[in-house]
């Protein structure tokens, strides 16, 4: 019963009692009965006339108490969701501490103009927007479905150095958009791999992984040396029917050849998806693990995901205009900050990702995100930036000079030795960062004779 429902019978007997009282005053010697039906029925129409009146008010104000109580409930709700949202993408690790350093690299470039800080900060601010961006896309993967979640995750797994070259490319610098994308390679191949081996072997002694998905992978390595190798020994050789013309028509024709491969890869990698992932759960069938859920709403990963791909290429246009400053202030050689010491900003979420899973025996996963990423920036990005410098009218082409090229491909005919057994070790995983030490001491000496 309603409170004006209570109230309006409580006036209604109220007021019947006083009536009758005052009638009995005056008149004692007539009885309740001897009151005339019509002058009561009166009384009671208009009793209860105020009561719905007064109903009507109740009812008023409390719809207006109402909608004043969902307005502020809606705006705390909203004002909580963009708290857990932020809470959850930003303040979750200590590794967005970083996150700082990109506006004070800009700062620095702003008030002094050294390139050498303005380097060292920028390339600390990307590192943990590109984790930021690898983990929106993984939380998009979630709600979208194993094929478009594997898509999503072929298409943005390298957004951070597909932002840094497009930018390079824009700005005419095309040794540096190389140079990256051929450190990024190296750095997947060498120091990433070799490290989710290391790590892995020593938690367990041997681990398998899918030998067959990792010799496909090396095959497109190899094709895709190939197609670096031949522009390279004809402009080095002098033997080009057009000089400056024939290598330039072999490197776009090359590259659409191999984004035509990739494009079929990537149909046979998610039509054998489902395979796989039974192949893997039978593999680690002794690990109990519960499935991961998203951690955030699908519009909440689109929207970080503009925001991460934002960030990472507002800061990457001061991070790559630094290359050359800091190379003069440090004395160094322009090729090992673009090799050697750009792509750590972008394959930061790389080394952590697959260590983590190396270390509990999926290694699959590693050998995905390690030779899949390169695998993606060697047969999809530079091809693509190719074709896109023929459509702009920029002489782009497949030439990243012989020694450039003879580091590529003694990296991928080694990593291709270390995966033809399907087993890995600490020791291989040793071997293969020894390895990158080694190149990265190779490319300190080395004078690029374009930069």
């Amino acid at each position: 019963m309603s409170l004006v429902q209570i109230l309006s019978r409580c006036s209604c007997r109220t007021f019947q009692q006083l009536v009758i009282a005052k009638r009995n005053r005056h008149h004692p010697q007539i009885k309740m009965e001897s009151l005339d039906d019509r002058s009561i029925d009166v009384l009671e129409n208009n009793t209860e006339r105020d009561a719905q009146q007064q109903q009507r008010q109740f009812n008023a104000v409390g719809q207006q108490a109402l909608s004043v109580s969902l307005s502020d409930g809606g705006r705390k709700t909203i004002g909580n969701a963009i708290y857990k949202s932020i809470k959850t993408v930003l303040l979750t690790k200590k590794f967005n501490l970083l996150i700082p350093f990109g506006p004070l690299a800009i700062l620095v470039q702003k008030q002094t103009g050294q390139d050498g800080w303005v380097f060292i900060l920028g390339l600390l601010g990307i590192m943990p927007l590109a984790e930021r961006l690898s983990y929106t896309t993984e939380q998009l993967a979630f709600h979208s479905g194993p094929t478009v979640g594997g898509l999503l995750n072929a298409t943005f797994g390298n957004a951070t150095e597909l932002i840094i070259s497009i930018y390079a490319l824009r700005t005419g610098q095309i040794r540096v958009f190389k140079l990256s994308l051929l450190g990024s390679i190296l750095s997947n191949l060498l120091f990433v791999l070799g490290c989710a081996f290391f790590f892995g072997g020593i938690v367990r002694k041997k681990q398998v992984f899918n030998k067959g998905m990792a010799v496909v992978s090396s095959g497109l390595l190899l094709m895709m040396v190939m197609g670096l190798l031949f522009p390279a020994f004809l402009h080095d050789t002098h033997t080009e029917v057009q000089f400056g013309m024939s290598e330039l028509n072999l490197s776009r024709s090359s590259s659409c050849i191999m984004l035509a491969a990739y494009v079929v890869y990537i149909i046979f990698q998610l039509k054998n998806l489902n395979d796989l992932e039974e192949s893997q759960n039978r593999e680690n069938s002794e690990d109990d693990e519960e499935e991961e859920a998203p951690e955030i709403t699908k519009w909440e990963s689109v929207i970080w995901l503009a925001i991460t791909a934002a960030a990472i290429s507002f800061l990457s246009e001061y991070l790559v205009d630094a290359i050359e400053g800091a190379s003069l202030a440090w004395g160094v050689p322009v090729a090992f900050i673009t090799v050697i010491l750009l792509p750590i900003g972008g394959n930061t979420a790389a080394v952590t990702t697959s260590v983590m899973f190396a270390m509990k025996n999926k290694l699959d996963v590693s050998l995905a995100v390690s030779i899949g990423s390169s695998t993606q920036v060697s047969m999809f990005l530079i091809p693509f930036c190719v074709v896109m410098g023929w459509i702009f009218g920029r002489p782009v082409d497949l030439n990243f000079q012989l020694f450039e090229t003879a580091t590529l491909f003694m990296t991928v005919l080694f990593v291709a030795f270390m995966l033809q057994e399907g087993t890995s070790n600490y020791f291989k995983g040793l071997m293969l960062i020894f390895c990158y030490l080694i190149v990265s001491a190779s490319y300190f000496v080395h004078k690029d004779p374009l930069s």
